[in-house]
């Protein structure tokens, strides 16, 4: 399917839907546990349903009551073949987590999936005592284990899931884990949502070098009850919709002491003009008529990449967008997508091998624009289409992977996406 956009304003609330991170992270945390937890304000998505299915696989018993998830589970692990879907966050600790096994695990996804690196993990689970193949450092993957934990040194620099897939299944082996990261870390927010998930579940994570050095001794998690905030991810797409094309735009957020790496975003609308306004957990801005440029730094923030780039559409001076290189290597590559797509639209875009130097448009045109089935880009490319008009945006299906109520969401507050049938 394809959606078709029109030029639009849009008014009133939306919510804001609860964090994948976290949802993914108290569902893997709970199955390790030896005792009934209940998860409140989960995300209910594909990726989400993927971690779910795999626990269900890995032993634990788990069941939805209207919007919380309980999960018993007795932390003993079985060896079993899982299907991650599209989540990568779901392949990766789930492949650690297949390591506490005494057996053989099997996991895959789908054929974007099963593009993404998995090397640097199965490399350190051998470390530690599995044994792992794959499909030239991809999936489908197997683990066998069972691995006793002790010293691991990995690279920090394709993907922080990685690290957290090692820290999550740490504490259940049997020597712990010391782990050294090399080269520099990226998306380290995401480490400390980690760590910060786990002192939740009653595991301390000894930080002897920040995102460097780390010392994980055995311990046990403790069952316990977890509300998951909304994800600043999805509040980012949100707040660039209220930017570009709000008019008493409301976006109303549950907020926690969890931390979230996204909340930059905040500070990089203020840095291009734009008065972000929080109060009684509702969020509203006010946006100049042009954008100012600036340069940002989304290393630890990859996710903000679709969009802080839309906002090319509006501003008056360059937007540059750099140490991102990982955003290549999410369900799409995204830096030579949106450089492709967002030209279209009549952004002067200068693609470089760690992000993107937007230049503004003379005067920004609709388009045919292919997100690639990815649902960041998707809902991105939606919003640009409301702000430029007659664009068409491939795959809406995507956003079931993080926000599956997206379209019905922004139609309720004004918005024209219209779900049309690819012509054969």
């Amino acid at each position: 399917m394809n959606c078709e956009i029109e030029k639009t304003k849009i008014s009133g609330k939306l919510i804001c839907p609860p964090n994948k991170s976290y949802s993914h992270r108290a569902i893997f945390l709970s199955a390790l546990t030896n005792g009934e937890c209940v998860i409140k304000n989960f995300l209910h998505s594909a990726d989400t349903e993927a971690t779910i299915n795999a626990c269900k696989r890995f032993g634990a018993k788990i069941k939805q009551d209207d919007n919380n998830l309980i999960i018993n589970s007795n932390s003993t692990i079985q060896p079993c073949t899982i299907d991650a879907a599209n989540s990568g966050t779901t392949i990766r600790i789930s492949s650690a987590i297949a390591g506490l096994a005494k057996g053989t695990t099997t996991l895959s996804g789908d054929e974007s999936l099963n593009q993404r690196p998995m090397q640097p993990l199965l490399d350190a689970l051998e470390l530690i005592g599995a044994k792992c193949s794959s499909t030239e450092g991809k999936p489908p993957v197997t683990i066998t284990g069972e691995i006793k934990g002790g010293k691991i040194s990995i690279p920090g620099d394709v993907s922080s899931q990685f690290i957290s897939a090692l820290m999550i299944v740490a504490p259940i082996s049997q020597n712990g884990i010391n782990l050294n990261i090399e080269n520099d870390l990226v998306s380290k927010p995401y480490l400390d949502a980690t760590i910060t998930a786990m002192k939740k579940f009653g595991v301390m994570v000894k930080t002897e070098i920040p995102y460097k050095k780390y010392s994980i001794k055995p311990q046990s998690y403790t069952a316990t009850t977890i509300t998951i905030p909304s994800d600043f991810s999805n509040l980012a797409i949100l707040l660039s919709a209220a930017v570009l094309v709000g008019d008493n735009l409301k976006i109303e957020a549950t907020m926690s002491d969890l931390p979230q790496g996204d909340e930059a975003y905040i500070d990089i609308l203020k840095k291009l003009g734009v008065s972000v306004n929080l109060s009684k957990n509702i969020f509203s801005v006010k946006s100049p008529e042009k954008l100012d440029g600036g340069k940002f730094d989304l290393s630890n923030t990859p996710d903000l990449l679709p969009p802080l780039s839309i906002l090319g559409l509006k501003t008056s001076k360059p937007i540059e967008i750099f140490n991102v290189k990982h955003a290549r290597y999410k369900e799409s590559d995204r830096i030579s997508i949106l450089a492709r797509e967002l030209q279209k639209l009549g952004i002067q875009v200068e693609e470089k091998d760690d992000g993107l130097i937007l230049f503004p448009p003379i005067e920004p045109k609709g388009s045919d624009l292919n997100s690639e089935n990815d649902h960041r880009l998707f809902m991105s490319f939606c919003i640009a289409g409301m702000y430029v008009g007659n664009c068409t945006v491939t795959d809406p299906e995507s956003v079931n992977v993080s926000y599956p109520n997206f379209i019905r969401d922004l139609n309720q507050v004004g918005g024209k996406i219209k779900s049309v049938h690819k012509e054969l």
